[in-house]
């Protein structure tokens, strides 16, 4: 991705967010400059790899695959000791096109929330024992409190205020629904490990590499420079 595609959508983002009342934490609003002052007080944000994060998954088509997140909290499996929050936030941000690859989480349960904008589209499948492949069996959907059934590869729809529960190994996609505008999503989760508890359907990379065409606006959550103590 261009640096300038990344700057334009992380203003995007924060624009929705401020249209829609949802104020961001204060490392959020860090510029590159600033960063590379902080100390060791903001290792839990270096470490646990919060904040920005754009993503085309390395396809190059971002208005089409891929979207924009910010992780907003989250604990670390590798090193519990020090992380020991066995949660995660993030908030998510998908305009019309924009398309997110069907995927499962191995160990991760996570409820995402359709927090402000248009309709979110989230298609379903159970995955075969070894995760390769799609059952042509239906789904368990858990959503606000409701219970019920849908066949194989159902998108169920998620207005502003809806939510719904994503188990480990069910495979799932989503898009902003054409016609109905852009989407703020929220996810809260169990601890996120977005290096080994995620399985794509079809193999993607997971950060971009940049083409450094003007000067970041912000850093995403991989770019933060060390603390040199």
């Amino acid at each position: 991705m261009k640096r300038s595609e990344i700057n334009k959508a992380i203003r995007k983002m924060e624009e929705m967010a401020y249209t829609h009342r949802f104020s961001l934490p204060p490392f959020c609003s860090f510029t590159p400059k600033e960063w590379a002052a902080k100390n060791e007080e903001y290792d839990e944000v270096r470490e646990n790899m919060l904040g920005w994060d754009i993503t085309d998954y390395g396809l190059g088509e971002f208005s089409k695959i891929g979207f924009s997140l910010i992780t907003l909290r989250n604990g670390n499996t590798l090193d519990r000791a020090r992380y020991p929050k066995s949660y995660a936030e993030k908030l998510l941000y998908l305009e019309e096109g924009q398309y997110a690859p069907m995927h499962f989480h191995f160990s991760k349960m996570e409820d995402i929330i359709n927090r402000a904008g248009g309709n979110i589209l989230i298609r379903v499948y159970n995955s075969t024992q070894d995760g390769a492949g799609f059952l042509n069996t239906d789904v368990a959907i858990r959503q606000d409190g409701r219970s019920y059934n849908v066949p194989a590869g159902t998108q169920v729809r998620l207005a502003p205020g809806e939510s719904i529960t994503i188990q480990p190994y069910l495979y799932h996609d989503f898009s902003a629904e054409e016609g109905h505008g852009p989407v703020l999503l929220g996810e809260v989760s169990m601890c996120n490990d977005d290096v080994s508890d995620n399985r794509f359907h079809a193999p993607v990379g997971r950060f971009s590499t940049i083409e450094e065409d003007e000067p970041p606006y912000r850093l995403l959550c991989n770019e933060y420079p060390l603390y040199k103590r």
